[in-house]
């Protein structure tokens, strides 16, 4: 599914056109990336949680060439699925 599809599936869902579902959607999606960037956790109960995990620096190589590499350290966002989703699509 992709964002138009999900919006039409809001559309028919809520019974907002898709004006209003794709303006509810890109708040639901800023709202979560602005709480990521302050540092703050996003859980939704029954369906996720939304969080940012610090990945430490590295080495790696390059496969063409074997040269070493230095991968920065950088913060990565995570989803983990809540119970009920999981149980849901199990």
């Amino acid at each position: 599914m992709n964002k138009n599809e999900l919006i039409a599936s809001i559309s028919n869902e809520t019974g907002l056109t898709k004006s209003d579902s794709t303006k509810a959607l890109d708040a639901l999606v800023s709202s979560i990336t602005n709480a990521l960037k302050s540092g703050d956790e996003v859980r939704l109960v029954g369906f996720g949680t939304f969080s940012v995990s610090k990945r430490s620096a590295t080495t790696g190589r390059n496969p063409r060439t074997g040269a070493t590499i230095k991968i920065p350290a950088r913060k990565q966002a995570k989803f983990k699925a809540g119970k009920a989703l999981q149980d849901s699509v199990n």
